[in-house]
């Protein structure tokens, strides 16, 4: 009987140079798992692969060394346990996050929630040629967003409350780009300046700034064989609702203009970063 190895690799099978061995992707939404998953994994390391796993630069984990006759098993098992396995091919892959602000004090956004809601909406989804978003939680941008199809940042739109402010300066201290300045009177921030990170409302004692969460869209990253920094070019984005619209944009542009084997950035070069723009800028104004 013949083996469809394209389907193998649709669903993590990744071929070794050793015959009939493959290294499996599993599926590690937002760079998550649970203890049990962890023992689980481990478990099916030893009894069907060489007792090792791989960790991935995407926060994936690899299970190498199972071997063809027992890829129905091992699929079984793990998913009998909660671990899925991932995606490979011309498809959306799985998502990566930081630990955004449940955890991290810098995070602006929920990451790992994002990351889920991203992944339960296009993972899997075919396209000309492999699709990859990350999530990072603020200007730290530990997750390196602009490496991705599509990035996110998570970041603050904020705004001044005189009657809390006492003037005591921590706000403009803590800003790294010099966004902020005081006079005896006021503190005034320039707008070209501000990168969104909310550095002077985490810093501000009195809660004399606000600061409302957001997302910090960038489109075309890649760093494979091509490497390129995705451009940002939207303003924040403040509800869910505008972002899958532009991410349901992104993904339509590139299902229409893209051509097999060519990445996003490419198909977005060839047609046109104006015409790329205008359609990312109609979604965003809904």
């Amino acid at each position: 009987m013949a083996v469809d190895y394209k389907a193998l690799k649709n669903g993590g099978f990744m071929r070794q140079i050793q015959k009939n061995n493959f290294s499996l992707r599993l599926r590690v939404v937002g760079g998550n798992l649970t203890a049990d998953q962890l023992l689980t994994i481990a478990q099916i390391s030893k009894k069907y692969g060489d007792g090792h796993v791989h960790l991935t630069s995407r926060q994936g984990v690899e299970i190498p060394f199972i071997k063809l006759q027992d890829v129905e098993n091992v699929k079984a098992e793990l998913e009998g346990n909660g671990v899925n396995t991932g995606v490979c091919g011309p498809r959306v892959r799985t998502v990566t996050a930081c630990q955004g602000s449940k955890i991290c004090p810098s995070g602006c956004i929920d990451t790992y929630l994002l990351a889920l809601e991203i992944s339960d909406r296009y993972l899997g989804r075919q396209l000309p040629h492999k699709f990859k978003f990350g999530v990072t939680g603020c200007m730290n941008n530990c997750l390196k967003a602009e490496e991705n199809d599509l990035g996110v940042k998570g970041g603050y739109t904020v705004e001044w409350i005189p009657d809390a402010c006492t003037l005591c300066g921590v706000c403009v201290k803590a800003c790294r780009e010099h966004a902020l300045t005081q006079t005896d009177k006021e503190v005034r921030i320039d707008l070209e300046k501000c990168n969104h990170c909310g550095r002077c409302v985490k810093a501000c004692p009195f809660d004399a700034w606000k600061g409302e969460p957001g997302y910090l869209i960038s489109f075309g990253g890649t760093f494979g064989n091509l490497i390129a920094k995705g451009e940002q070019f939207l303003p924040v984005i403040k509800d869910k609702e505008t972002f899958f619209r532009i991410a349901d944009a992104a993904l339509t542009f590139f299902d229409k203009y893209g051509t097999p084997y060519e990445r996003f950035r490419v198909a977005i070069e060839r047609k046109g970063w104006d015409e790329f723009k205008k359609e990312m800028e109609a979604a965003y104004n809904g």
